[in-house]
């Protein structure tokens, strides 16, 4: 299992691409801030930026690269295509329309925002999955995209993909974090050489707040959020936190001067449904 050991250390994916183990996410950042905010993650030294069409800060996003003054390559960009432009078609057109948004040559990776599921597509949705991704793979082969990959994906939407595609998702970003730690969905990845990223890492309020979570961040003289981060890299996850104040977003990238014991991990893995979106793939409608 691969574990970072600073900010920028990066982590290998199956397609020998490297990717910077922890990164910044911008999902609920107003347009109207998100240049700004990037920008000061890129100063506190974040190299992995995520965002996502349905979040409408691509174009903000990819204005922060431009001027932060570093080189394109050492900034790694994640998008997203969102659920009404699924298939084959339209997941080339909504391509298209991320990449003028954003401004860039080329995409770092992108990655299928959420599975066609049963309950909306009833037995098509393996179908639509699989015509979804063959797009990804055009673009992939084109050297449009660095990586590609998926996102709300559990075991069965894997298993099904994996059964037809002719590239393997390189990465499947999931909801974790205390409280919902996707156990097996991580394992499952990990099984397949597929790299595990973390949204909403810290989960809400509720997860902060929690005596145990508090009782360990007093003893490393941490706060809750860096030892929820910890928590998910250890686990040999890409967390994604995100903030738009600057000094929550320095203060999440201190997570490397402490170490969390195994029954600590165990301890903070065991706790349940204490806060977060908790979303599980199959039942969403949107």
């Amino acid at each position: 299992m691969q574990q970072i050991t600073s900010l920028t250390s990066p982590m290998k994916l199956s397609n020998e691409v490297q990717i910077p183990g922890m990164g910044f996410g911008t999902f609920q950042t107003p347009a109207e801030v998100t240049r700004k905010v990037v920008l000061e993650a890129l100063e506190a030294g974040y190299r992995h930026i995520d965002t996502a069409a349905v979040y409408g800060n691509e174009t903000e996003v990819g204005q922060a690269v431009r001027d932060s003054g570093l080189n394109r390559q050492d900034v790694f960009v994640t998008s997203k295509l969102w659920n009404s432009e699924r298939g084959y078609d339209k997941t080339l057109a909504a391509f298209d329309k991320t990449m003028n948004r954003l401004g860039l040559d080329y995409l770092d990776l992108y990655l299928i925002h959420w599975p066609a599921n049963r309950k909306q597509f009833g037995a098509d949705a393996p179908r639509i999955n699989a015509e979804t991704w063959r797009a990804f793979e055009e673009l992939y082969r084109s050297g449009r995209i660095k990586a590609i990959g998926v996102s709300n994906f559990l075991p069965n939407h894997l298993e099904e993909l994996l059964a037809t595609c002719q590239v393997q998702p390189m990465v499947d970003q999931i909801e974790v974090h205390p409280g919902w730690p996707q156990a097996e969905a991580v394992r499952y990845c990990h099984r397949h050489n597929i790299a595990v990223e973390a949204w909403a890492p810290l989960g809400e309020a509720a997860i902060l707040s929690d005596d145990v979570i508090k009782a360990v961040a007093d003893k490393y003289e941490h706060t809750p959020a860096q030892v929820c981060l910890r928590w998910e890299v250890q686990q040999g996850i890409i967390p994604l936190p995100k903030s738009v104040h600057q000094d929550r977003i320095r203060e999440n990238t201190l997570i490397f001067d402490f170490e969390l014991s195994e029954d600590e991990m165990d301890l903070i893995g065991s706790r349940r449904h204490i806060g977060g979106h908790c979303q599980v793939p199959d039942q969403v409608t949107f």
